[in-house]
């Protein structure tokens, strides 16, 4: 049975035997020795990130004992949805392109550039998580989104990517059906609000292949 270590856009965290494009993690360990998720923790600290499957030849034994608890991602588009950014060693050119978007487009929050991940973290973590632990979504049009941004329709679960003009459907496989993405039409966005102004300015995330394929 596959590990349950896939994230979805909606940040929960399924079974899947599909591969994913990037890895990445919750700040810590939140899975038992029989590499089973703790029935309530679904992270251990507000530095979520998104990582490389290979970096400079490291390989991982997944899920072991006292060690932080590896997830995956079916694209960079799916790990800001959930609330992940660029990891800063493993990613350091995208990390800083995302980290100076984000700046631009953030100003509000005051933010300096300098030792600002930490700052930046704790805002993403308001902006991806209830205190409950819910997923925090908030309401929009796609002419006002930006490509890249994941959102939900009305009365339907699924979660459709926003990208040339279309709406993707996602699944843990790839993106499948399409439909025109309305401008007017109400969805309710995933991709926490400050990430989604980041790809606005200009942090275009990668995409899986299978949006080339259709």
């Amino acid at each position: 049975m596959p590990l349950q270590n896939r994230v979805t856009p909606w940040g929960e965290i399924i079974r899947t035997p599909a591969r994913g494009t990037l890895f990445g993690n919750r700040g810590g360990c939140f899975h038992t020795e029989a590499q089973e998720l703790l029935p309530v923790t679904r992270w251990k600290g507000k530095r979520w990130i998104a990582c490389l499957l290979e970096f400079k030849g490291r390989r991982r034994t997944l899920m072991q004992p006292n060690r932080y608890t590896e997830l995956f991602f079916l694209d960079e588009a799916t790990a800001l949805a959930a609330g992940n950014r660029p990891c800063a060693q493993c990613r350091w050119a995208d990390f800083n392109r995302f980290i100076d978007a984000w700046l631009a487009a953030n100003p509000d929050f005051g933010i300096d550039r300098t030792r600002c991940t930490d700052a930046i973290d704790r805002v993403l973590h308001r902006e991806r998580v209830t205190p409950r632990g819910a997923k925090v979504s908030y309401p929009a049009i796609p002419g006002d989104l930006p490509e890249g941004a994941i959102v939900a329709l009305d009365g339907i679960e699924d979660a459709w990517l926003l990208w040339q003009g279309e709406l993707h459907r996602w699944t843990p496989a790839g993106y499948a059906d399409v439909q025109p993405a309305k401008p007017a039409r109400a969805v309710r966005v995933l991709t926490p609000r400050s990430i989604v102004n980041a790809i606005a300015a200009g942090y275009s995330p990668m995409v899986h292949p299978s949006l080339a394929a259709g």
